[in-house]
């Protein structure tokens, strides 16, 4: 089942451009959003969220069309993004019955689950929270509506190595056990390693790649080289040249890598992304 279609999305603004961002998610799977800062994601994410209105395009969730049933969407939705700010002498209780009221199927047996597995205490206020334990309030607060689909803004930006490990932890208890979705933005590349089934990259305004996450990653491998070991005629199948203390890096297509005169590595994302960046770039 289709959870989350975008087609041909399109938002200007004075110096930006989203351009023609189109893509699919399924149910009961994670799809990584990346890209550098600026390069549109959160753009993209608020045009979802009609926080602010496209050009052009269509936005379909559950097979209804966003700006048909946006109610009854959101009512199958759960957002959290990093840096979430709530009333901060607010008590957690307060706020939490605050934010049930806005929902038809809200479940008070899963908040308070989720309230004792987050090890959160309702008489604390969100001043009294680290980063991560806001966070998890901002979980807990999507999740206790039965939300079917959870986009995620940069969630994990800000939080300690263990507590990013927690999160991403929890998202995969969430697929496994709930099939729920997740459509998860960052620049934290590392995160989606462990959790991304498919990957959505964007750079300046325009989706670069999209597909399965493993087949991304077998597309491309890391060549590491002095100059006087790579012959000119081959300078043309590196990618995102990057000069580092002893020597270059680039990228190279798996199908090139053969050609190579030098060795080649598997890569990870970040890896991708930084050289991926640096596209152009002659070494």
């Amino acid at each position: 089942m289709t959870v989350l279609k975008v087609e041909g999305l399109c938002k200007t603004y004075p110096k930006f451009q989203l351009r023609d961002v189109s893509f699919s998610l399924e149910r009961g799977r994670v799809m990584g959003f990346i890209g550098r800062n600026g390069a549109g994601k959160t753009t993209t994410l608020k045009s979802l969220l009609n926080f602010v209105h496209p050009d052009a395009g269509e936005i379909e969730f559950f097979g209804k069309k966003l700006a048909k049933d946006e109610r009854d969407i959101k009512q199958r939705l759960g957002f959290v993004s990093g840096g979430v700010e709530f009333y901060p002498h607010k008590k957690l209780n307060a706020i939490t019955r605050i934010t049930r009221s806005f929902y038809d199927n809200w479940d008070d047996g899963a908040c308070a689950e989720y309230m004792r597995r987050f090890a959160l205490d309702e008489d604390k206020t969100p001043a009294q929270l680290s980063a991560g334990m806001k966070v998890k309030y901002a979980l807990t607060l999507a999740l206790s509506h039965n939300a079917q689909l959870l986009i995620l803004d940069e969630p994990t930006s800000g939080l300690d190595p263990v507590s990013r490990d927690e999160l991403t932890d929890i998202f995969l208890s969430l697929v496994r056990e709930k099939g729920v979705s997740i459509l998860f933005s960052t620049h934290i590349t590392s995160d989606l390693d462990k959790c991304a089934d498919d990957i959505a990259y964007i750079r300046a305004g325009r989706l670069e790649a999209v597909g399965e996450l493993d087949g991304f990653l077998e597309e491309w491998r890391l060549v590491q080289f002095a100059q006087e070991q790579m012959p000119d005629a081959l300078i043309p199948l590196l990618v995102g040249c990057k000069q580092g203390k002893r020597e270059f890096s680039a990228l190279v297509r798996t199908q090139d890598a053969q050609k190579l005169p030098v060795p080649t590595e598997n890569v990870d994302l970040e890896t991708i992304m930084v050289h991926l960046e640096k596209e152009g770039e002659v070494c």
